[in-house]
Parts: structure tokens; C-alpha cells; sequence
């Protein structure tokens, strides 16, 4: 009798094992960084958190994270693998350096705003944060980013800046500086969640790429894709210009997962020519 179940048993058993043996494991690319944003892909029906966060898997297992500019110098993944198997990981984060700039020649107002544009201001960020909330179920910052447009880099991610002698926020963006009218295209494909003309960054476009993963376009001449509409990696979505808190033409194009800022410049091809 004993042999018997043990016979019954062994298939089953077998099984467990196989299904161990091949389990798709979590891959990501690129390593943990600060500022960084990694795009990964695990077995349909894995759950996970990062520092307690959960992040959301596609019915493909397809999933994103990031990390803040000053995050610490480690990360904790905790996984449930679809058997139901507990497993955390502690990820290092490199640290990195950030330079310094300094730009004078400003408006006053725009440096210290008045009391009506401090208004103006609270409301575009809490619009500006509702559209970096958006929490939708497409997959395509999978895709491979390609340059929102072609120019001088004239500001990177990190940069603490000073403006006019007053210590700023970090720059949260890579700035490409071109002419005015200067064609400007989706760096991934998504949806258009904002659209506007705000105090500081002029005419602006969000565009949701899924997963919490966003890029934003500012100081725009022109705005031509539709809030709502679906856009195409590469598809011309506004014009280069000079509108909001600027010294001169550029774009300011900046990648956000959910509200955390990240650097896109790792993740575009090299530039040619």
C-alpha cells in the first residue's frame, strides 16, 4: 500500500519539480541606479513590492520601477512568485554625482513669482501630479525610447541649479536646444494625459506610457496632438519653442515614473552626428 501511494505520489511530485525547474525568472534591464528606471519582464501572475510598493505586472509580466535621484544606497524587491513561493531580494543602488548650474538672466517674476502666479502654480502642480499618478495597463515603455528631438544638450537630469543667485529644486529633465519650430515627436508610445500652458513649463504635453511610466515636453511653440489621443513612437506630437520659464528655445523633456522623476537620457540611443 505504501508503495502504491508512493507511485501515485511520484508523477505529481515530478510535476512540482518541472514546474520549479522551469520557472521564467524576473529579468530587468540595466542595474539599479539613482535616478534610474528599469523595465522588466517575470511570469505572468507574479506579484511584487518595492520598499513596499506595489508594482503592477501585465497579464504578460511585463513591469516597471524606479528610482528617486536621492534614493538610498539599496532597495528591497519583495516577489510572489505565481506558485506562491516568497522570495526578497536587496537590490544595490549606485549612487551618482550631480553637477551644478548656474543661470542668471531670468525675470524677476518668474524667480520669485507673486502672490497671483503662486496661485497658478499650486494648481498646474496638482494637475501636473494627477497626470503622473495615472496608473493604466499599457506596456509601451517596453518599447526602445527614442529621441523626443534633435539638438544641443543644454541641461541634464540632477543638476542642482541656481537661478539668479537663489539655490532651486534638482533639474528634473534633459533640456535639447534647437530653434523655434523645431519638430518635436513621442519618445514611446501612449496616450496624451495633459495638455496645456503653465507658468513654468509654457505649453506642455504628459503623455502616459503605462504602468505609472510618463514623459513630459515643455516650453513648446506649439501643441499638436489632442489630449486623449493615442500617440505612435516617433509620431510628431508639438513644436520646439520658447513659452514659460526659459533663456531661449529648447525643450525640457523629462520622464517620470508616477511622481518620482527619473533620468531619461541612459535609456536613448547615442546621438548621430
Amino acid at each position: 500500500m505504501i508503495a502504491r501511494r508512493l507511485m501515485l505520489a511520484a508523477p505529481a511530485l515530478l510535476l512540482a519539480c518541472a514546474r520549479r525547474a522551469t520557472a521564467q525568472p524576473i529579468t530587468w534591464n540595466g542595474v539599479p541606479a539613482q535616478g534610474g528606471l528599469l523595465r522588466g519582464q517575470a511570469a505572468p501572475g507574479t506579484r511584487m513590492t518595492l520598499d513596499g510598493r506595489p508594482l503592477r505586472v501585465a497579464p504578460g509580466g511585463e513591469f516597471a520601477m524606479g528610482f528617486s535621484r536621492d534614493h538610498d544606497d539599496s532597495a528591497t524587491l519583495a516577489i510572489i512568485h505565481p506558485d506562491g513561493r516568497r522570495e526578497e531580494r536587496r537590490l544595490p543602488v549606485a549612487k551618482r554625482d550631480w553637477d551644478i548650474q548656474r543661470i542668471t538672466g531670468l525675470p524677476g517674476g518668474m524667480v520669485s513669482p507673486d502672490a497671483a502666479a503662486l496661485r497658478r502654480i499650486t494648481r498646474e502642480r496638482a494637475l501636473l501630479a494627477a497626470a503622473r499618478a495615472v496608473d493604466s495597463a499599457g506596456t509601451g515603455f517596453m518599447a526602445e525610447m527614442a529621441w523626443p528631438a534633435r539638438g544641443r544638450i543644454s541641461g541634464i537630469f540632477g543638476s542642482q541649479r541656481i537661478l539668479n543667485g537663489q539655490p532651486r529644486q534638482p533639474h528634473y529633465g534633459l533640456d535639447v536646444a534647437a530653434p523655434t519650430g523645431t519638430p518635436i515627436q513621442a519618445a514611446l508610445p501612449g496616450r496624451v494625459s495633459l495638455s496645456g500652458d503653465y507658468f513654468f513649463f509654457g505649453q506642455v504635453l504628459v503623455v502616459d506610457h503605462g504602468h505609472g511610466v510618463n514623459t513630459l515636453y515643455a516650453h513648446l511653440s506649439e501643441r499638436i496632438a489632442r489630449d486623449g489621443q493615442m500617440v505612435e513612437k516617433g509620431e510628431r506630437i508639438a513644436l520646439m519653442g520658447a513659452t514659460g520659464r526659459v533663456t531661449g528655445p529648447h525643450l525640457h523633456f523629462s520622464l517620470s515614473w508616477y511622481q518620482t522623476f527619473l533620468d531619461p537620457q541612459p535609456l536613448l540611443p547615442a546621438q548621430q552626428g
